[in-house]
């Protein structure tokens, strides 16, 4: 039944009584919201901050030999990782613009991810961005096929390779401010053509991205996930940057 504004009634009475004891909760309710919806200059809802991590990946030669990274760069950005995938001839250019990116701030998270020829550029744009002043956080190679050497800033350097094929080992140098580590996966049937292509590898590879990108908010108390390079590897004890051999 609708109630009338002249009504006095014991109905009448209870409505007004609601009415004055709402008032005060509707404020507080309103005040909770505004707490934690974020709200635009304009009134409206503003929309959520842009990432500010990058994933930058090199492919090898010719582009048909790397498509495993299309897979990569596909479940990145599921997860909202902005992503740019270019031929390792690219890679002088690609540093460039990742600096201006992180230089203008829309970027502050640097991340590499190169396979065969696109991994062995990879010390290359490592220091061509640590001259640009814009470190690089986490570097990933997928079984170079040259001798290379990693100097400059970067925060973490995984190098996977098949020891038994054509990959090699990352030598350190003096000027190298990070932690490297080689790690050998011949032993799990993998190889040179496929390693990007492998789904365990690539969970390898968007895990250490993840720790990265998201933290501990991807890890269940803490723990590394199934699969993760810190669960499956062992690390010389007493240097930051010594050699992880896998010996699963």
């Amino acid at each position: 039944m609708k109630l009338l504004s002249g009504d006095r009634g014991w109905g009448g009475q209870f409505a007004i009584l609601v009415r004055i004891a709402w008032r005060p909760l509707r404020a507080a309710v309103m005040s909770w919201a505004l707490l934690i919806i974020p709200m635009a200059s304009d009134g409206t809802m503003a929309a959520p901050p842009e990432p500010t991590a990058h994933v930058y990946l090199l492919r090898g030669v010719l582009n048909i030999f790397s498509l495993g990274l299309d897979d990569i760069a596909a479940k990145l950005e599921d997860q909202g990782i902005p992503v740019t995938i270019a031929n390792y001839l690219s890679w002088s250019s690609l540093a460039d613009q990742a600096a201006a990116e992180y230089r203008s701030g829309r970027t502050r998270t640097i991340i590499l991810v190169g396979h065969s020829s696109g991994a062995t550029a990879l010390p290359d744009m490592v220091a061509r961005l640590d001259q640009l002043g814009a470190p690089v956080k986490l570097a990933i190679g997928l079984d170079s096929v040259f001798h290379t050497s990693l100097a400059g800033r970067v925060g973490r350097y995984i190098n996977y390779y098949v020891a038994n094929g054509a990959g090699t080992p990352v030598a350190k140098t003096a000027q190298l401010r990070g932690a490297l580590e080689n790690v050998d996966v011949g032993n799990l049937g993998i190889g040179h053509l496929t390693i990007d292509k492998n789904e365990m590898m690539q969970q390898r590879v968007i895990s250490a991205i993840d720790d990265v990108v998201f933290g501990n908010s991807k890890r269940a108390g803490g723990r590394h996930p199934p699969g993760s390079e810190q669960s499956m590897t062992k690390r010389s004890s007493g240097t930051a940057d010594a050699s992880a051999v896998d010996r699963r």
